[in-house]
């Protein structure tokens, strides 16, 4: 009979900017990573997937594909969950959005009866800006057409966001139906954001701010489908109002130290050659 001695923990959206993140948090903890992803038989569309993927684990991080406040997530994120806890997984930490209103029937949908759950709710990441499609128009078009306005964010890195994940997973019933809220350490606007990855770049970058509509109507011309394009309409038109225009104690409370910095985030993403054109 062998006697376990690690905690096994899936990780959901293992190969993306949060779930990878993560994985290697996880990892670097000394905890058992069972990496889910399409290419590892995971689908959050497929529920036969879910058994395979849950049976035999002690924790589960959650991130929902597209968004966290997506039509189908609090339904799929609700049902996921009660079947991992059916299972014996018990221990939940899911990624939510600060400020999202639409996110708060997937935070409730994951608060099943017998789950120790926590909710880590993080600001914009930084790494929107090194990592997926915001990244191609900086590097190429030197330029970044956003409907971000001139609000204020605390840009998050999401190596803390891992970090935080990872403690929530970790600290038994320390952080159990609790919800995290995670920012960085300082305020900035979008533009103040892409001037510090121009100077950290060495180019000149700039940001124009459009509104959501407009905005929607770029993405439409870029082959978004319809409804999503709808709902990042409406989704920007309303996180991006101000409403996150404050710092949190995420950070600091869970890991006890004070949150990276954005320009510690864009020195390190240049050095990498991100910005590159």
């Amino acid at each position: 009979m062998t006697t376990r001695t690690s905690t096994t923990v899936v990780v959901t959206g293992a190969t993306g900017r949060a779930g990878a993140r993560v994985a290697r948090a996880a990892e670097a903890a000394g905890l058992t990573v069972r990496a889910a992803s399409r290419a590892r038989g995971f689908d959050w569309r497929d529920r036969s997937t879910w058994e395979p993927t849950l049976r035999g684990a002690d924790a589960a991080f959650l991130v929902f594909p597209t968004d966290v406040g997506s039509p189908e997530a609090a339904g799929a994120v609700g049902a996921l969950a009660e079947e991992a806890v059916s299972l014996g997984v018990r221990r939940l930490v899911l990624l939510s959005a600060r400020g999202e209103e639409r996110a708060l029937p997937t935070e409730a949908a994951v608060r099943v009866p017998g789950a120790r759950w926590t909710v880590v709710r993080a600001a914009w990441f930084a790494q929107n800006f090194s990592e997926g499609p915001l990244v191609e128009e900086l590097r190429l078009g030197g330029e970044l057409v956003f409907p971000g306005g001139e609000v204020r964010e605390p840009f998050v890195d999401l190596r803390d966001v891992a970090e935080v994940a990872v403690a929530a997973l970790t600290a038994g019933e320390r952080y159990a139906g609790q919800v995290l809220e995670v920012s960085g350490p300082r305020l900035l606007t979008f533009g103040e954001a892409v001037a510090e990855v121009g100077r950290a770049a060495g180019r000149e970058l700039t940001y124009t701010p459009v509104q959501a509509r407009e905005y929607g109507e770029r993405l439409a011309g870029f082959g978004v489908p319809p409804r999503e394009v709808e709902f990042l309409v409406e989704l920007f038109g309303s996180l991006l109002d101000g409403r996150n225009a404050y710092l949190s104690d995420g950070v600091r409370e869970t890991l006890g130290r004070a949150p990276r910095d954005f320009t510690e985030f864009a020195r390190e993403a240049a050095d990498a050659g991100v910005w590159k054109a």
